[in-house]
């Protein structure tokens, strides 16, 4: 077999018409389209028939991060409009401790406008729970089109309390408007938790509260940080050549354990859980081979030849790993690139959306039911499926 390196990208292309694109959920949110591929064949019904689908031995694993008001607007003297975008902390640069900072902290950031933002300070005077505060912006360094940006405050708010009251929700590019008041919410998880994601992991955005509670399933919670390179598009002639973006995870020993416990019965909420969980083996091969096991390479997992190492003992490493250490918390990150070629190792089933032409998490669902996913995405196509981040979902079984 050839290298996945040479998988070009135009072969995963395909006609999406804009008209096909939600740009807002339904009302209901699990009563959205639901397309089930299970046994090779393609059924369809509504999202909430996944109840009757996920049996009492499963564990459907969901990721509980929370979006955060990213983008943030400031003006220069001259009325010049720049938009800052977060991206990740940089100091302090655990996502816990930055939130928490209560003066100042720095973060990397997307600059909208950045050629008029020279050598001066942005500011503005910002409502803040009872009092006003002003939130002030150094522009510390630039390398790549990122900013490295100081943010400063007076009033002894968190950041946390900071970004709420500064920012807006970063909905994704392609939906071509500006996020309104329905977003804070449409655009959030029943079952978000965390903040750190500048895009939601939206197969999860069809659950509803009542139909968490109905599930007969066990469910985990792990916590990764969707960054803006979700939405990063393949730009160059094959794989092999496009830079995978690195994203933060952790998971609890509870999760491990529970995990442990449910091999050959996990099915995956979104293409972040399915991510962390693949990686989690691959991170417990390395805790095995005595290596350091904080990040997954983009491309470690075909390097390695693929090895025997049964998913049992590659989990069971990390929780020895955990408990030699007196932790609680597995934090690491990864810049996995799932694609045709790709053998699963945890992840049985997926639950997910309709992903854009040419992605990477076309190829993520690419590698769960090879060739077929052309047929998937021709039938709903066909039968009226909404595609993305606000569109319906999909059922697939791995394999």
């Amino acid at each position: 077999m050839s290298s996945p390196k040479n998988i070009e990208i135009a072969d995963f292309n395909y006609d999406l018409p804009d008209e096909r694109i939600a740009k807002f959920p339904l009302k209901d949110r699990d009563k959205c389209k639901l397309l089930i591929y299970k046994d090779k064949q393609i059924s369809e019904g509504v999202f909430s028939d996944v109840e009757k689908m996920l049996a009492p031995d499963t564990l459907m694993v969901v990721n509980d991060t929370k979006v955060i008001p990213a983008r943030l607007e400031f003006f220069t003297e001259n009325g010049a409009r720049i938009e800052i975008f977060c991206l990740e902390p940089h100091f302090p640069a655990d996502y816990d401790s930055n939130f928490a900072s209560k003066s100042e902290c720095q973060w990397k950031c997307l600059a909208g406008n950045l050629k008029r933002w020279k050598n001066f300070n942005l500011s503005r005077a910002l409502p803040c729970g009872d009092s006003t505060i002003n939130l002030e912006v150094e522009k510390m360094e630039v390398s790549g089109g990122e900013v490295i940006a100081k943010f400063k405050w007076d009033g002894g708010k968190s950041f946390s309390e900071v970004i709420d009251a500064a920012g807006s929700i970063p909905i994704p590019p392609y939906l071509n408007r500006k996020a309104q008041e329905s977003d804070n919410t449409d655009y959030q998880t029943v079952y978000s938790l965390y903040k750190g994601s500048v895009a939601a992991p939206t197969a999860g955005l069809h659950f509803s509260p009542e139909l968490m509670q109905r599930l007969r399933c066990k469910v985990g919670r792990l916590t990764l940080h969707v960054g803006a390179g979700t939405f990063k598009p393949v730009k160059t002639q094959t794989i092999g050549e496009h830079e995978m973006h690195r994203e933060f995870f952790s998971v609890t020993m509870s999760f491990l354990e529970d995990l442990l416990a449910h091999l050959g019965h996990i099915t995956a909420v979104g293409t972040t859980s399915v991510r962390t969980l693949e990686s989690l083996y691959w991170l417990g091969c390395k805790i095995l081979r005595n290596e350091p096991a904080e990040h997954l390479p983009q491309w470690e997992c075909y390097d390695n030849n693929a090895p025997d190492t049964a998913p049992a003992d590659a989990i069971r490493a990390i929780i020895n790993h955990l408990k030699n250490n007196g932790l609680d918390t597995f934090k690491a990150s990864t810049g996995i690139m799932i694609c045709p070629g790709y053998r699963y190792r945890i992840v049985g089933n997926i639950i997910t959306n309709f992903h854009q032409p040419q992605s990477t998490l076309l190829l993520l669902v690419s590698a769960a039911v090879g060739d077929k996913w052309k047929e998937i995405y021709e039938y709903a196509l066909k039968n009226g499926f909404r595609f993305l981040s606000y569109g319906d979902s999909c059922y697939l079984e791995v394999g």
